[in-house]
């Protein structure tokens, strides 16, 4: 008996009035599956993961998530189902979007108190266990603003880790970092990989796709154009669009 994909995205169409940004997508990703999608700005990826949060809403198409139907030809779940829903899937953005005014230990443990009805102590014990795991506990009384780009996302995805969900979504979480600070931040989406977190990972970061993803999703104007294991994808794409992305990007970052 097989297990059922934890994203289910079947001919997903998404446009903003005229422009139509996504064209069709299917893509599906299992359980403990580290799915990386790559391609030129401009081709719908981050459009297509804030669909998969009910951030977007897509016209056309489904989305199964975590067993449940999140969008169906337009129609979405209802609030309380959709918040509900919210709390299995963790999403990490570009920006940081932490609460200035909060401690770093109180940006962590505020969703399981205030989503999860966790008790204060039992928040916190768990929002110092994650700010460990990401190598932050020497800052749980830390402000934001004292913190580096690479710091404040960590805090960002232990905060997501916080809800304990069953998918990551990560919107190009390295696109704001200095680039000395990239390697930090990769260090720990890596260490989730390998415990199995299942994850959908838009990015830039083409080593980081070739020895951490499952599967390389390549997109290019509103379309998967390509999909394989990175081996494949990065030595031997099908689709000549694809082998001119990945010059251009690799000479960009040699």
């Amino acid at each position: 008996m097989t297990t059922p994909a934890m994203i289910k995205i079947s001919q997903l169409h998404k446009s903003f009035g005229s422009n139509l940004v996504l064209k069709g997508i299917d893509l599906e990703v299992d359980l403990s599956q580290v799915v990386v999608v790559i391609g030129p700005s401009g081709s719908g990826k981050s459009t297509l993961l804030r669909c998969c949060n009910g951030l977007e809403i897509a016209q056309q198409g489904t989305i199964d998530i975590c067993g449940q139907r999140l969008t169906d030809n337009g129609a979405m779940l209802a609030e309380k189902d959709l918040n509900r829903l919210r709390t299995q899937v963790g999403m990490v953005f570009q920006s940081f979007n932490l609460f200035p005014h909060l401690s770093v230990l109180h940006n962590v443990s505020i969703g399981p108190k205030t989503l999860r009805g966790m008790s204060t102590a039992q928040s916190e014990q768990l929002g110092e266990a994650l700010l460990a795991k990401v190598g932050l506990a020497e800052k749980s009384s830390a402000m934001p603003a004292s913190l580096s780009g690479g710091q404040k996302q960590r805090v960002a995805i232990a905060r997501a880790l916080a809800m304990e969900p069953k998918v990551m979504l990560f919107d190009e979480p390295t696109s704001a970092l200095d680039p000395e600070l990239v390697g930090e931040v990769l260090q720990v989406m890596k260490l989730l990989a390998k415990e199995g977190m299942t994850m959908m990972v838009v990015t830039h970061e083409m080593a980081f796709a070739k020895e951490v993803a499952d599967t390389v999703v390549v997109m290019d104007g509103g379309r998967v154009i390509e999909a394989g294991v990175p081996d494949v994808i990065f030595r031997n794409p099908k689709e000549a669009r694809t082998r001119l992305f990945l010059q251009a990007i690799l000479k960009d970052t040699a």
